[in-house]
């Protein structure tokens, strides 16, 4: 078997390009160099869009920003259940108050009954937003899928800090100010019994 060296090999790729030269009209350079640019154009997006960490979208913000959602429709119909097991109470006791009273109280228990009607219609509009929010996921695992080996490469590339080592401190008022957390995130109430006794 004979083989061929890499001069060899040269030479024949330069005469080859040499001969095509004459054949390439201004029209074929001119498709040539625009193909360069779009190719250059495309390898800058991929790192760019690398750069943005489409990952992290999906594998945190958007779980996140669905599990919130969640909890806002769950506290609101536990919130609307209490409100209307309340009123059911007081409908009740209504009945046994004079006619005149009774009446007014009937009428203020209706209106309550009907202001809890947000529950259904939040719940809808949230059901609408988390809808989006998945959609929206979906394009960017496949905007992921597309672009994995960029991201891994600057990734790589560019890896993030470690964060710095947990250090007990008292938590600040910025801290205790963010709102309600996560059913799965909060704290039990045999934890908050188990704090207070410590007090003691």
């Amino acid at each position: 078997m004979q083989t061929v060296s890499r001069d060899e090999i040269a030479e024949v790729v330069s005469s080859l390009l040499a001969t095509m030269e004459g054949d390439l009209s201004d029209d074929n350079l001119k498709l040539y160099s625009e193909l360069e640019s779009l190719a250059k154009y495309i390898a800058t997006a991929k790192s760019e869009i690398a750069a943005l960490r489409p990952d992290e979208i999906t594998a945190q913000h958007l779980p996140k920003a669905t599990d919130e959602l969640d909890a806002i429709v769950g506290a609101t119909e536990e919130a609307t259940n209490a409100i209307l097991g309340a009123m059911e109470s007081l409908e009740n006791v209504a009945g046994e108050l004079p006619p005149e009273l009774g009446e007014k109280v009937s009428e203020a228990v209706t209106q309550v009954y009907e202001a809890c009607n947000f529950q259904d219609i939040t719940g809808q509009r949230i059901t609408k937003v988390v809808r989006a929010l998945k959609h929206i996921e979906e394009k960017v695992d496949a905007l992921v899928a597309a672009f994995g080996d960029e991201i891994a490469k600057y990734k790589k590339a560019h890896p993030e800090a470690e964060p710095a080592p947990l250090v007990e401190q008292k938590p600040s008022d910025a801290d205790l100010l963010n709102g309600p957390q996560l059913p799965d995130d909060a704290s039990k109430q045999a934890e908050i019994d188990a704090l207070l006794a410590s007090f003691d």
